[in-house]
């Protein structure tokens, strides 16, 4: 029996290969939240096995499917917490499909040797003109004048009708200076518009060329966030900011949504504080301050930032191939 044990390797190596019995080669897994665009998936599909989870993703679903996975691939509305990663032992890599992270407990995270991705970039562009279709629809009225239009309200065209405010020469302060920020800034000159920026809210004033968030807020036209989310970021746009914003103002959100009280800015936009704002971003997603679908003067979007076929399809593809790169022993592309 000894001498039939030390033969099997010889035998093995003298079958023809067409004779040998067929081996599987297990694949990595990986778990995903959402579908993702087909180029993506076919990428995904000829590397690993794939679980992809139904939509909406429940938090009980998510802890069920997870186990045994070594990569997650996650959106911004997916909570990946302690308790979930303590569920996944395997997991290796976390690519979030966003910008974003906050979704994400990143010291956890980091305790348990994870990579963690994002996808920056590839939405600046959408992001940063989306930022102007909202600044141009909330300064020109367009969302009001269409609201009036389907309930039948026009009576025709008047000289004091619906009447906005002009871009040009005016200052457009811009609240976070990073990709995203930067893009926006570009796209000023097109509108005649003088910038004010702060890089991040404790910066210095002075530094690159940056106000206090104070001198920003007391000074510009428009206001634009676009800062992440984090602890000092939470509320940042409280009821006292909001008293120190020109009457005149106009607050943009395609950060945050926690970046703003929300029942702070119902307050100041019902009292007239400031001229108007719109958000394409909210505290509490997809809830949005009772308060705030009343008023004529907030104009409302469905976090649509990002939300054309080429920056999303790119959002997918960078995500899979931090997974691919992470999986098959790479450093990440974009590694937070």
């Amino acid at each position: 029996s000894v001498l039939a044990v030390w033969l099997l390797p010889v035998v093995w190596l003298l079958t023809p290969s067409r004779n040998r019995p067929a081996t599987r080669t297990v694949k990595p897994t990986v778990v995903l939240t959402t579908r993702l665009p087909g180029h993506a998936m076919a990428a995904l599909d000829a590397r690993f096995d794939l679980v992809q989870l139904g939509e909406p993703v429940s938090r009980a679903l998510l802890l069920e499917r997870a186990p045994g996975a070594q990569a997650l691939i996650a959106l911004l509305t997916d909570r990946v917490d302690a308790d979930l990663l303590d569920a996944v032992p395997d997991l290796r890599i976390i690519a979030n499909v966003a910008v974003g992270y906050n979704n994400i407990d990143l010291e956890a995270a980091r305790a348990r040797g994870l990579v963690v991705t994002n996808t920056p970039d590839v939405l600046t562009d959408a992001t940063a003109d989306f930022m102007w279709a909202l600044t141009l629809a909330l300064t020109r009225r367009i969302s009001e004048g269409e609201r009036l239009l389907r309930r039948g309200a026009w009576k025709g065209w008047a000289i004091d009708f619906l009447l906005g405010h002009d871009l040009r020469g005016r200052q457009l302060g811009i609240v976070g200076f990073g990709r995203i920020g930067r893009a926006v800034a570009d796209r000023a000159s097109g509108f005649g518009m003088k910038i004010a920026h702060v890089r991040r809210p404790s910066e210095p004033a002075g530094t690159n060329g940056a106000m206090t968030l104070d001198e920003l807020l007391a000074t510009s036209d428009v206001v634009s966030l676009h800062v992440p989310l984090t602890s000092e970021t939470r509320h940042l746009i409280d009821q006292a900011a909001l008293a120190r914003m020109k009457r005149s103002a106009y607050l943009i959100n395609t950060a945050r949504g926690p970046v703003i009280d929300e029942a702070a800015l119902a307050w100041a936009l019902r009292n007239r504080m400031i001229a108007g704002a719109a958000l394409d971003v909210y505290e509490r997603e997809p809830e949005v301050h009772p308060e705030l679908l009343e008023l004529e003067n907030v104009l409302l979007a469905p976090h649509l930032g990002s939300a054309t076929v080429e920056a999303r399809t790119a959002m997918a593809d960078l995500a899979v191939r931090n997974v691919v790169a992470v999986l098959g022993g790479n450093p990440p592309l974009t590694a937070v």
